[in-house]
């Protein structure tokens, strides 16, 4: 009887090995929102890694959340770590590239809950006087985060994140006056 239990328990753990080495290599994860100002006002706020506080639903997850700002104050090189509790977790953003008005491409690297390191990018065109920007993410899973994503839906949750926070980053570029 033990035997056929123990080929059973090995057969089960068989077939769901196969199944998580089958799921999906690449992640993607992308929301858009159309917001009532020039592309320049809405860049302006995602360009600038200290105006994300005001916006980003990350740093709404953790108030308490610890952040130390490195290199230039935005655009290329602009950086910042963060270390909160484990919601938002502990890593490292970083602007990769920063074309005005229409593009921004942001490296993260996560330390917890998960190592990992993915790709952010915001696009920003003009439809008439509005601006429609698109937040996506970017990144590969290994083993452990196609197990993961059995249990979770990760286009879910990241994706009602970025709502969220395209949403907040909407209110707040819609309720202050025009840069340009």
């Amino acid at each position: 009887m033990f035997t056929y239990i123990l080929i059973a328990v090995i057969a089960v753990i068989l077939v769901l090995v196969a199944v998580i080495a089958t799921r999906p290599t690449e992640m993607h994860v992308e929301r858009s929102a159309t917001i009532a100002a020039a592309p320049a006002d809405v860049f302006a706020q995602v360009n600038d890694l200290h105006q994300w506080e005001a916006w980003s639903p990350y740093a709404k997850l953790d108030p308490n959340m610890k952040t130390t700002y490195q290199g230039p104050p935005s655009g290329v090189g602009a950086s910042y770590s963060w270390n909160g509790n484990n919601q938002v977790g502990e890593g490292r953003t970083t602007i990769t590239e920063s074309r005005p008005h229409e593009l921004i491409r942001i490296k993260l690297e996560f330390v917890r809950p998960f190592a990992g390191t993915n790709m952010a990018q915001f696009t920003f065109r003009a439809v008439g006087d509005q601006t429609t920007v698109t937040w996506s993410l970017d990144g590969e899973n290994n083993f452990m985060a196609k197990a993961v994503g059995l249990l979770m839906n990760m286009d879910k949750m990241v994706g009602g994140q970025f709502d969220k926070g395209l949403a907040q980053l909407k209110a707040l570029v819609e309720r202050e006056p025009a840069k340009c």
